[in-house]
């Protein structure tokens, strides 16, 4: 995709800004009727090309009517999944204005497309890309306005081919399943909690919705209880038809690539193993020196004051 990309190298350029995301509130199509008339009005050289569709669409249309932006705002209506790639690639920069959100893909297919992204800093927004793939911005139109004007400085020194190879590095399987693979080992160590506890702890939640928890939690205990015996977990097959020895030998050969060994990879394993429980019986000690009842100033005075005069 990076291939067919056009460089804005010139400040005298046009210079395209896309957008492709479904006109609903929640994706923050209202600040586009703010942004968009005013980087235009700063900035007589940058085009729109906006793919989508939805409820806040006639608040699109009525704006480029206001503002008399029909030839610098193309708004293209809903898009297949086929079409996505070659409206990413008419452009240099790509804006997302969610406002809640917990990942955006559309954010790594822009990338991978050599678009500089710029994005509101909602959910886990900030970690999808590093820092000089992606300009943050708070959901609010001043804020957009002045991470895109940031990125349409920085869009000259940009490499479209660069970016393409840091989205593929960066979201290759085996760095996703690394990763996946760190989140379960995490979650194996941790200590598992009785019914008992884990109602105590939901009850904790406050009075109302606490009850509301703990009914929930024991509905649930019952319903797993009933699975149990409707269909015994001794009795689930397993799924012996997994490729362990080609998985094993595909495994050995990338850790080769690597430079390591199943030996090495095992003794990182175990070290992170206990990295985590580690860093979880640190957290558990400073909670429950942090909620430890302290003892009454007075009362500690009283004590030093006895212990001067032994």
């Amino acid at each position: 995709a990076a291939m067919r990309y056009r460089t804005h190298s010139a400040a005298g350029d046009d210079l395209t800004i896309v957008v492709v995301t479904r006109l609903v509130y929640r994706k923050g199509s209202d600040l586009f009727v703010d942004v968009i008339p005013e980087i235009c009005r700063r900035y007589p050289r940058v085009k729109w090309v906006i793919g989508g569709d939805g409820p806040r669409k006639p608040q699109l249309d009525h704006m480029v009517d206001k503002h008399g932006l029909h030839d610098r705002v193309k708004l293209l209506g809903a898009l297949k999944h086929t079409e996505v790639r070659s409206v990413l690639c008419q452009g240099q920069i790509f804006l997302n204005c969610s406002l809640t959100e917990a990942f955006c893909i559309a954010l790594i297919e822009a990338a991978s497309c050599g678009l500089l992204c710029v994005s509101t800093g909602v959910g886990g927004v900030p970690e999808v890309l590093p820092d000089d793939m992606l300009l943050l911005a708070d959901p609010e139109p001043q804020s957009i306005i002045a991470a895109v004007e940031e990125a349409i400085r920085r869009v000259p020194r940009v490499s479209p081919w660069e970016m393409h190879d840091k989205v593929c590095r960066y979201y290759s399987w085996d760095w996703v399943a690394e990763r996946t693979e760190r989140v379960y080992d995490r979650v194996s160590m941790m200590p598992s909690m009785s019914l008992v506890e884990r109602l105590v702890r939901y009850a904790a939640v406050g009075r109302i919705y606490g009850v509301i928890c703990v009914c929930i939690c024991a509905l649930d205990w019952l319903f797993l209880q009933v699975l149990q015996w409707w269909r015994p977990e001794k009795d689930i097959e397993v799924a012996v038809d997994f490729p362990t020895k080609a998985f094993a030998a595909h495994h050995d050969a990338l850790l080769r690539e690597r430079g390591r060994s199943s030996e090495d990879e095992s003794k990182a394993a175990v070290a992170r193993r206990a990295a985590a429980v580690a860093a979880e019986a640190a957290a558990a000690g400073a909670t429950r020196s942090a909620s430890a009842p302290q003892p009454p100033a007075k009362a500690s005075a009283a004590s030093a004051t006895a212990k001067r005069k032994d």
